[in-house]
């Protein structure tokens, strides 16, 4: 049965309170921190490119070309939010498969601040963009009556964000192991195969809506 992980409270005094959902949101963060340091390594721009190297250019470009293909500008400036945005639900969710290991994409905590985070981000590019002003007229097109309409609309997406990436992530690991309980011994390496895919299909979602919404902010 699946776990959400903010109910697992490993320590508490008063208004301190570390759970589960935090300690492997700061593994995942440190697992990911330490894999980029070592494909980054030593990269070259000649000679001999070693294969840490053609990994890191492979992730980079796959992330810069799915950005450019939403956006339509210069993806090197949105790169570091969204790919980092992808990057941790996917490793999240891969690494769910280890024994003991849960992940924090399925407490709502993290799909709360993975959704504030995109909600702070749009309007600061946005504004980086077009300008202050410029950026705070697109709340009152087509008429200064649509503003509170299209506030409403902003905080509505952020929280559908929140609850569609839980929801995705909870109900799949739910199904699975379900699953895990009525099949013989040989399907789980299906069913957690199925899972991995499952996870990497919302992390690219997640990502894809968060590069939408900024395209719609950036939009002249």
């Amino acid at each position: 049965m699946s776990i959400d992980p903010s109910s697992i409270i490993y320590f508490e005094n008063g208004f301190v309170r570390i759970t589960a959902t935090l300690v492997f949101s700061w593994i995942t963060m440190i697992i990911i921190a330490v894999f980029a340091f070592f494909i980054t390594r030593k990269l070259k721009t000649e000679n001999k490119i070693m294969m840490n190297q053609n990994l890191a250019e492979l992730i980079v470009v796959a992330i810069s070309s799915q950005i450019k293909d939403i956006i339509r500008k210069d993806s090197e400036k949105y790169i570091p939010f969204i790919g980092t945005l992808f990057i941790f639900i996917l490793i999240s969710n891969i690494l769910s498969v280890i024994p003991g290991y849960i992940s924090p994409a399925g407490s709502m905590n993290t799909t709360i601040a993975l959704a504030l985070c995109v909600f702070l981000a749009v309007p600061l590019y946005g504004i980086s963009s077009r300008g202050f002003l410029n950026y705070l007229r697109q709340y009152t097109k087509p008429s200064i009556l649509m503003l509170p309409f299209n506030i409403i609309g902003e905080i509505s997406r952020t929280i559908s964000l929140a609850v569609r990436l839980y929801g995705n992530v909870m109900s799949s690991s739910i199904i699975i192991a379900i699953l895990l309980g009525v099949i013989p011994l040989f399907f789980p390496i299906i069913i957690q195969v199925l899972g991995l895919l499952t996870g990497a299909i919302q992390a690219y979602i997640f990502a894809i809506l968060a590069a939408v919404y900024i395209a719609s902010a950036i939009k002249q």
